[in-house]
């Protein structure tokens, strides 16, 4: 595995969840985007998971940004 990649070394998505199954995301503190619907469903398959790479590389997925 590329050990560069800054999922690996840092954590620059965060999260919070809202009141209404909505997801607010974080890139490096600056919100980016809103999950709800599918995207919050799916959220909570990899929040059940546990891993926080796979939570690093999913939120990276669904906001397109790196």
């Amino acid at each position: 595995m590329n050990d560069t990649n800054p999922l690996f070394t840092e954590k620059p998505f965060t999260y919070k969840r809202l009141k209404d199954k909505t997801v607010e995301v974080r890139l490096r503190g600056k919100p980016v985007a809103v999950l709800s619907g599918k995207d919050f469903n799916k959220f909570e398959r990899v929040a059940a998971m546990d891993n926080v790479f796979e939570m690093q590389l999913f939120l990276s997925k669904t906001t397109g940004l790196k």
